[in-house]
């Protein structure tokens, strides 16, 4: 057993899907997230158990409505987004044609998915369109299997991952947060299908960095279709990804104990006292940012503990870079009134901090 097994414990790896994969870029720097991750650590049910539970998930109505709008996107073999595929890549139109790899048994599945896309890459075939293919993407030594909405392939030889959201485009502009997560979750495609490419002989760049996002226009159904660049996000999931894979430094920190392990007693509970259980998990740092709320399940937990350190995180990242090496609030305070004097590397801050507070003591004056 290696060190990331011992951490995980007796509970088996959970398996990574294209949102928690995607989420790893959401926050980059944090060693709890890399750690716990590379371990295929549960981190629901870790949160559940220490007492923060974060209350991810789409409601009902918004499940409902995003399979409706997938539906009418995909209905009579994808009609409608061959039609914008058309205006939007140039599509030939005498040269569409539709598979749904779905109808394939499950396990199955991914085997068809590499025959399909190995056809099409060598120019063999019609094909254009490919519904519930299904990718493999290797994440700290575990296999994750992921489904996107749709691959689309053009004659041209480039392949354009397709992802549908049930967000609204109003008046040419949609939420930036709800398009910056969908891009970080394309970009777990474009990465899978670049290194499927790349397993089957095949050049990985002929995989778009422009993805085709599909959302509804103006709160209608009527769908509307744009590019999205996603190389910043493939970038920083790139190095995420490598990060995972060589953890030695961050295990080697670790005191040799420390185990996250949430084995269940025969009610089936985690038997772990709860207290030791968070000790072990203090033991790894964390960089909270308020971003983590809506992307990582220990996210209240991690701002709790942000909370009684006073920590600088919970103003948010830009507050957080532009402070520098000034940890916590009431430091930055001292700093700012002058009660404490700088450390070496913080005079710059200190300087500037004091500048700050001057100009707030003139405006309030």
């Amino acid at each position: 057993m290696n060190r990331l097994d011992a951490l995980r414990g007796t509970t088996p790896p959970k398996p990574h899907d294209a949102r928690a994969i995607a989420a790893l870029a959401a926050n980059p720097g944090c060693s709890r997230r890399a750690l716990m991750d590379g371990a295929g650590i549960d981190k629901e049910a870790l949160a559940r158990h220490l007492g923060h539970p974060a209350p991810f998930g789409q409601s009902p109505f918004a499940i409902t409505r995003g399979n409706a709008f997938e539906a009418l996107v995909k209905a009579d073999g994808c009609a409608e987004l061959i039609r914008m595929l058309r205006e939007l890549l140039g599509l030939p139109i005498d040269e569409v044609a539709y598979h749904d790899v779905e109808n394939v048994g499950a396990h199955l599945r991914h085997t068809h998915t590499r025959a399909l896309i190995d056809r099409a890459a060598r120019g063999e075939g019609t094909g254009t369109v490919y519904d519930h293919p299904l990718f493999t993407l290797a994440i700290a030594g575990h296999t994750a299997y992921l489904e996107p909405d749709v691959v689309a392939f053009q004659l041209g030889g480039r392949f354009h991952i397709v992802e549908i959201k049930s967000f609204a485009v109003v008046d040419g502009q949609a939420d930036p947060a709800a398009v910056a997560a969908a891009a970080r979750q394309a970009a777990v495609y474009v990465l899978a299908l670049r290194t499927l490419l790349e397993e089957l002989g095949h050049d990985p760049l002929r995989v778009a960095h422009d993805v085709v996002l599909v959302c509804p226009e103006n709160f209608a159904n009527r769908p509307v279709a744009t590019l999205v660049d996603v190389r910043r996000q493939l970038a920083v999931l790139r190095r995420q990804l490598a990060r995972m894979t060589s953890l030695d430094r961050l295990l080697a920190a670790l005191p040799e104990d420390v185990t996250f392990d949430l084995e269940p007693d025969d009610d089936g509970r985690p038997a772990r006292p709860v207290a030791e259980l968070a000790d072990a998990v203090r033991a790894t740092e964390a960089r909270y940012a308020p971003e983590c709320l809506s992307t990582c399940d220990l996210c209240f937990f991690c701002r709790d503990e942000a909370r009684q350190e006073g920590a600088s995180d919970l103003l948010g990242r830009d507050v957080r870079d532009a402070l520098g090496g000034v940890a916590s609030v009431r430091e930055a305070l001292a700093l700012a009134d002058g009660s404490r004097a700088p450390e070496r590397g913080q005079e710059e801050i200190a300087r500037l901090l004091r500048g700050a507070e001057r100009l707030r003591r003139e405006c309030l004056a």
